[in-house]
């Protein structure tokens, strides 16, 4: 599973132009899940994107997660993270699940993230989707389930 992570002032997902997921300070996930990801997996990250401390204290400094600041998750699926350009002009998405098991372990890392107390809203599986944001710092993370 790849997750990539942006810290946001908003962000919000469109599909056919109309708003279906929309949030004001927190995080937006880009989701990714591989052929060789496990539930393993699923739970490591989410455990890890709440408890990164990437969002600033009174002092200025990153030492807040994403409860402690009151933040709001938007996850959005993206099997392009798993684009392989090794070879030619063309991505090849051979390491990335079908979209089956694919939206299976994406609807339990967003269940995941819920369980630990963050509200969590989705972009649409499998969607052509327009994803809007205005980055805070910019702050970016890559998180990726191989060890």
């Amino acid at each position: 599973m790849r997750i990539l992570i942006q810290r946001v002032k908003r962000a919000k997902v469109l599909v056919n132009g109309q708003t279906v997921a929309e949030i004001g300070k927190g995080l937006l996930l880009l989701v990714g899940v591989g052929k060789e990801d496990t539930e393993a997996d699923a739970a490591r990250l989410a455990r890890k994107v709440v408890g990164l401390r990437i969002f600033e204290d009174a002092d200025g400094k990153m030492n807040l997660d994403i409860k402690q600041d009151g933040g709001v998750i938007l996850s959005v699926s993206q099997f392009t993270l798993y684009a392989d350009t090794k070879k030619g002009n063309r991505p090849g998405f051979d390491q990335s699940a079908g979209p089956d098991t694919a939206r299976d372990f994406y609807l339990m890392l967003n269940n995941l993230l819920r369980i630990q107390g963050v509200d969590v809203r989705e972009g649409t599986f499998g969607a052509h989707m327009e994803v809007e944001l205005v980055n805070d710092g910019p702050v970016t993370i890559w998180l990726d389930s191989i060890k």
